[in-house]
């Protein structure tokens, strides 16, 4: 029988961004939307990196990005600011509104894991993000590979 690895991590991330967009809404966080939340928490790790930057770390094309910052920016999430080393790029950097979001993000962010981790012993817990990390490193090394 093949394999339905795939199929499964791609049904999961489908029904935990319901979930997570359902806790968002729970908590009256309605400033930003999953997808976006996902974009601010690797700003909230490291404010004013570029663009590109981003998308890398997000595992997204800067063409897919490039609207959603559009977004973010207008609703008054992050400022574009000019790079003072180098004035051809461009910054991402979160507003003071934004920062003050982060714990709020956080907590929801702790209680899915919960919820991902729910009845997993911690020696499963560490297994279990063990091989993650061994599936993500396979694709990280076969996208670098195209």
């Amino acid at each position: 029988m093949a394999s339905q690895a795939g199929f499964t991590i791609s049904k999961i991330k489908r029904i935990g961004d319901r979930i997570f967009q359902k806790m968002l809404e729970k908590a009256d966080i309605s400033e930003f939307n999953g997808a976006q939340g996902k974009l601010l928490y690797i700003l909230w790790q490291r404010d004013g990196i570029s663009a590109a930057e981003l998308a890398g770390q997000a595992g997204l094309a800067v063409t897919t990005l490039t609207s959603m910052l559009d977004r973010m920016e207008r609703s008054g999430l992050i400022t574009r600011e000019p790079d003072p080393m180098d004035r051809r790029k461009t910054r991402l950097v979160l507003t003071e509104r934004t920062k003050a979001l982060k714990g709020r993000y956080d907590r929801l962010s702790e209680d899915m894991t919960e919820v991902y981790l729910r009845g997993f012993s911690p020696e499963e817990t560490a297994l279990f993000e063990e091989y993650l990390g061994r599936v993500l490193k396979n694709l990280e090394e076969e996208n670098s590979n195209e």
